[in-house]
């Protein structure tokens, strides 16, 4: 399939990418992901691999779509929803179950 990453034309194939990316240990996941063989990518590693591209010239999004395109699973890690925390009173409350009628 041809794809254009960073105003350059790409041809890849889902296997050419999984062996490109074959013997390649993943750096730590902090944005965008991929999974290819099992093994979870930041996208924009799996990038630089297959374009030979230094990271910045490129976007995550462009490396995504294309990545989605060839049939990978992408996954875009969002801010985590905050938790909003109990009183100490509120706490006791929902151990001890609520009142029947409240």
């Amino acid at each position: 399939m041809r794809f254009v990453i960073a105003r350059y034309p790409f041809d890849l194939e889902k296997s050419e990418v999984e062996q490109s990316m074959k013997g390649v240990k993943p750096e730590p996941i902090t944005g965008a992901s991929v999974i290819i063989s099992r093994r979870s990518y930041p996208v924009k590693q799996v990038g630089e691999v297959i374009t030979r591209q230094d990271r910045r010239d490129f976007t995550a999004a462009e490396v995504t779509r294309a990545l989605t395109r060839l049939g990978f699973t992408c996954r875009d890690v969002s801010a985590p929803v905050p938790v909003r925390a109990l009183t100490p009173l509120q706490e006791a409350s929902a151990l001890l179950g609520s009142p029947a009628g409240a």
